[in-house]
């Protein structure tokens, strides 16, 4: 590998050169490949780039890829160099020019370099002629009309190489490039954030295409729901596969542009030569996604030319930003994910809007899976299976996604089972093509022998994989499942432009010269169908609305799959659906089916049970879930039935956003079917709970933090993924207490729901007001807490008030509060028992009249006690001290204790260590200690006859007292140099708590560090 210093010394050289004959390098007959011969290949070269492969790789491996420039009227079809890191995987574009054109103000190549590299969703790319260098930031959105100066991040001439060597050398460097060079400069915020990444734009433009489609399609034509959103998905899909084809170069370019020139007034022109564009594709591809035999509707459409026209100029330069030669598959199977969520719904006569589906908006959106991680359940279930295979036994490996959505599971499954048969060919190729190329060495017999052998290599002579081993792979290896139709289509469009990457018009031209066609149906692969529900549906539910409901039998779908005992991998992102949203019949269903059944389950466990169950004996499951599952109390059956399965990992995320712009926080979950017959299974498994997403990779993270615990201690009544240290302390500190629920007597109450707190909680105006209209009004105002006023061992403060109309009040008796309730009348009637979701502007349904409030609660006299009050969502204990009788709403609980003892353990950090362990983690790093989770918490009852106890005891109620004085302390101190005094000795008195606390539980000084953090647990 070259040196620092070595390619200082090169890059001085070039420049040089190039000032010693610059006024001939800038004549128009020195042209751009020459500048690329004698400058930019060099430069980076110096930079230690193999520029022309002089290591010898297959075209697949190549560290730099070098395109010829194919002109299509004034654009251009692909980058001059593609930067890579070894296995394909892009980093930066490199647009090369010749000298005489201006770089820093021609808007030309910094457009094209832009679009290639925003197309991509790289960061970066780069414009250069040598003499100048440009820089561009590629997350912001290109248009035709920026100038050459827009996004670009840095801007430099060749007298400028060695003053900007270093920023070169860090940042461009293959040595420094591999080791986070480029990744680091990303990071430090010199790019701008974009106001659209690629996915997101691209699926910006679906969704409006589809509701010009749409409402074009419905004005014209007789078609019911299904009917038009299946022949808008399928013009789309049809649209957009040539159109990528054509920028691949496999079809020919405007093709389909061809289609919109010369419309004249002709009705349905476009259309009718779209149609016929469509049915030689058919002939050619024979892939399902122009089967006019299937779709039987779209042949008969009348769509408007404008609509037609208008969308297909936007698949082109200059309207269209988007490059699809380099736009990759997974970016559009992100934006389709998305676009799957909505769907168009006819409303009237000919008329059309688009609505997200019901079930999608009820889970709070779609969730794309992010491609790391799909990265590492494919290589810890595909991967594994692969271990000391040959091809010929991996084309009897079969893999499904039950929940196949845009396909972005089934992708990186076949993406790796491509690159595992293009690595297992090469070796062989490689010799073969040594022996048949060399002249001198061998004689003429053995090189065409060599040629006849090469030839039957499943390679090209480029080293990528035959069309034929693409299609075979794919239809050997790859099922899915899904219950929306529109999603199937897509996932089959996904994988059947994967299977065309790196074809040409030569490669699908010797297809079909062969008799084969360019791509295979995927009809018996990839499904449409409840994963969930089988087809004795009918028999048990004859009368239920199967055409919702979709049942679908396995066994009879993927015979061949199951008579090899079933699948060997089983891969997903199932659809995150609350249980109680779906049909009451389905839920018996469930409750009959899974033994994971839950009323209160997500649709998630139950695909983790099916999931599993669709293996045979070898195989291995690999899901992204929420995480929610290892402690709520639905989970409770599936944790029983998991802990009968091969548990292989368990990777927890805690709270950290790892899909974008959702609320749901996932787990990965891989595991296997336990063998009935030996009960043999591995008695431990590996877990982590990450903390960060801040890592290169993954599977790094992984293996330097993961631990491995014994399936033992995972409790049934909830899981944490402690080490074996970790689980001894846990089981310590439950035996050294009691249940807090025991302890406390089931003193623990929930605070109050008005049902309408713009009526009953007041602020101290009015209460005065109603006061001083009827005196009466004050035996039933009350002092009032919200959750956010509770702090930890801080006095509450509040200047709220609630108007507390017990059930059964005699509100005459109080006219100055029946008059102030009065005003909210219409909003406090309650809604009628028979209520089914028609407009109706009162509270929720119950025995209470509207002037009450709409808890029937019989334990409002423990809020008048001295008590423990605490938050119900808190990121840290936050219990505190209440002597002032406060009532409090539904977000806070009480413990009806006068117990400065109990506060001290309840605020300890041996308390937080338990939260940490028990309590589901919410958004944004908080804990919820709702009682189903927090009434279990060991307490350590004081023996009163043992004086150490008794003294520990004294000891932390006393410090309690001090804490709660100096924070009442704090609350009074507006002096800057008061309040750090009195924050230190509160810092110092919270660890003398937790010092006695360790003690009281008998903690060993390894025992402390495991709970301080300082060592791992």
């Amino acid at each position: 590998m070259i040196s620092k210093e070595q390619a200082y010394q090169n890059i001085k050289t070039l420049v040089h050169r190039f000032e010693e004959q610059i006024h001939s390098y800038k004549q128009t007959e020195y042209n751009e490949t020459l500048a690329r011969h004698d400058f930019i290949d060099p430069f980076f070269e110096s930079l230690g780039w193999d520029m022309n492969n002089a290591q010898g790789y297959a075209e697949a491996y190549r560290e730099v890829i070098h395109e010829d420039k194919l002109k299509v009227g004034t654009a251009t079809k692909a980058p001059d160099y593609s930067f890579r890191l070894p296995g394909g995987k892009r980093l930066f574009f490199v647009e090369a020019k010749k000298p005489s054109v201006y770089v820093k103000e021609d808007i030309v190549p910094a457009y094209q370099v832009r679009r290639y590299g925003w197309s991509a969703k790289l960061p970066v790319s780069i414009v250069t002629d040598f003499e100048e260098f440009a820089l561009y930031d590629c997350l912001k959105k290109p248009a035709v009309t920026d100038k050459a100066s827009t996004a670009r991040i840095k801007y430099f001439t060749y007298k400028d190489y060695l003053n900007e060597f270093d920023f070169l050398w860090d940042t461009f460097s293959k040595e420094k490039v591999l080791r986070g060079g480029l990744d680091k400069f990303i990071s430090t915020g010199k790019l701008k954030k974009g106001t659209a990444t690629v996915d997101k734009d691209f699926l910006n433009s679906l969704d409006e295409w589809r509701k010009e489609l749409a409402l074009n399609i419905a004005l014209r034509n007789e078609l019911n729901n299904d009917e038009l959103n299946f022949v808008v998905q399928a013009l789309l899909d049809r649209l957009i596969f040539l159109r990528i084809a054509e920028d691949r170069s496999i079809e020919e370019y405007g093709s389909l542009k061809n289609c919109i020139v010369s419309i004249g007034g002709e009705k349905n022109l476009v259309y009718t030569r779209l149609l016929k564009l469509f049915t030689e594709a058919d002939s050619k591809y024979n892939s399902g996604i122009f089967d006019f035999r299937k779709d039987k509707i779209s042949r008969r459409l009348e769509i408007d030319n404008n609509t037609l026209r208008k969308i297909i100029q936007h698949l082109y330069y200059p309207l269209s930003p988007y490059e699809f030669s380099v736009l990759n598959v997974e970016i559009l199977g992100s934006a389709y994910e998305q676009f799957l969520g909505k769907q168009i719904i006819l409303k009237g006569t000919h008329r059309a809007v688009i609505e997200e589906k019901p079930e999608v908006r009820k889970a709070g959106g779609v969730y794309y899976t992010p491609q790391y991680i799909v990265d590492y359940i494919v290589e810890h279930t595909v991967g594994k299976l692969l271990k000391n295979k040959t091809p010929e036994d991996v084309t009897k490996l079969k893999i499904v996604d039950p929940a196949c959505g845009s396909g972005s599971f089934l992708l990186g499954a076949y993406d790796y089972l491509l690159k595992w048969h293009r690595e297992y060919y090469t070796p062989e190729y490689t010799r073969l093509t040594g022996i048949a190329g060399n002249q001198s060495e061998y004689n003429n017999k053995q090189r065409n022998d060599a040629i006849r052998e090469r030839s039957k290599l499943p390679l090209t002579p480029d080293g990528n994989l035959s069309t034929a081993i693409k299609k075979q792979i794919l239809l050997n290896n790859i099922y899915g499942v899904d219950l929306d139709l529109n999603a199937v289509e897509v996932t089959k469009l996904s994988l059947l432009l994967k299977c065309m990457e790196g074809e040409t018009q030569s490669s699908v031209n010797a297809e079909l010269r062969f008799g084969e066609t360019v791509l295979p149906s995927l009809e018996n692969n990839i499904k449409c169908g409840n994963s969930l529900i089988d087809m004795d549906f009918y028999e048990k539910f004859p009368d239920a609305d199967t055409h919702a409901v979709k049942p679908f039998s396995w066994k009879e779908n993927f015979k061949e799959v199951f008579k090899q005992g079933g699948f060997d991998v089983v891969v997903g992102n199932p659809p995150y659906v609350r249980q109680e949203m779906l049909p009451e019949i389905v839920q018996r269903y469930f409750q009959k089916h899974y033994q994971v059944y839950h009323g209160m389950a997500d649709l998630y466990s139950y695909f983790i049970e099916k999931g599993i169950g669709l293996l045979n004996q070898k195989g291995v499951f690999g899901i992204i879930v929420a995480n929610k599952w290892m402690r709520a109390n639905y989970g409770e059956p599936l944790r029983k039935w998991l802990k009968q399965q091969t548990i292989k990992q368990i990777i927890d995320f805690g709270d950290l956003r790892v899909f974008q712009n959702a609320t749901t926080y996932p787990c990965i979950i891989i595991a296997g079917k336990n063998e009935p017959r030996t009960g043999i299974e591995p008695v431990s498994l590996d877990t982590l709970s990450i903390k960060t997403l801040k890592f290169d990779n993954l599977q790094s993270y992984v293996n330097e933090n993961k631990q491995t615990i014994s399936k033992k201690t995972l409790e049934d009544t909830g899981w944490n993924l402690s080490n074996e240290a970790g689980q001894k302390l846990l089981k310590k500190i439950q035996q050294a207490g009691i249940p807090l629920s025991e302890y406390v007597k089931g003193n623990i109450y929930r605070g109050i729901v008005t049902g309408l707190n713009e009526a009953f909680v007041i602020d101290e105006p009015t209460k005065q007001k109603l006061i001083k209209e009827d005196n009466r009004s004050k035996e039933i105002i009350k002092p009032f807490l919200a959750g956010r006023d509770v702090k930890r061992f801080e006095k509450p403060v509040s200047n709220k008030y609630l108007i507390f109309t017990k059930r059964g009040i005699d509100i005459n008796i109080y006219p100055a509060i029946k008059k102030h309730l009065t005003q909210f009348k219409e909003q406090l009637m309650v809604k009628p028992n028979n209520w089914k979701g028609a407009e109706w502007k009162g509270r929720k349904p119950g025995s209470y009249r509207w002037y009450e409030i709409q808890d029937s609660i019989d334990y409002h006299l423990e809020f008048e006690k001295t008590k423990i009050i605490y938050p119900n969502i808190c990121k840290q204990p936050e219990f505190t001290y209440d002597d002032n009788k406060w009532y409090t709403n539904q977000k806070c609980f009480i413990i009806s204790l006068d117990d400065k003892y109990l506060l001290g353990i309840l605020n300890s950090k041996l308390n937080y260590f338990l939260f940490e362990k028990y309590l589901p983690k919410l958004r944004g790093g908080f804990y919820e200690p709702s009682y189903v989770f927090f009434k279990n918490f060991p307490i350590k009852k004081i023996n009163e006859l043992s004086k150490s106890e008794k003294k520990l005891h004294d000891e932390i109620v006393k410090l309690v007292d001090t804490m709660l004085q100096l924070n009442a302390q704090l609350q009074q101190t507006t002096l800057p140099h008061q309040q750090e005094q009195l924050k230190q000795r509160a810092v110092l008195s919270d660890k003398k708590i937790d010092a006695l606390v360790y003690e009281l539980y008998g903690l060993s000084e390894k025992e402390v560090k495991i709970i301080e953090g300082e060592t791992s647990n």
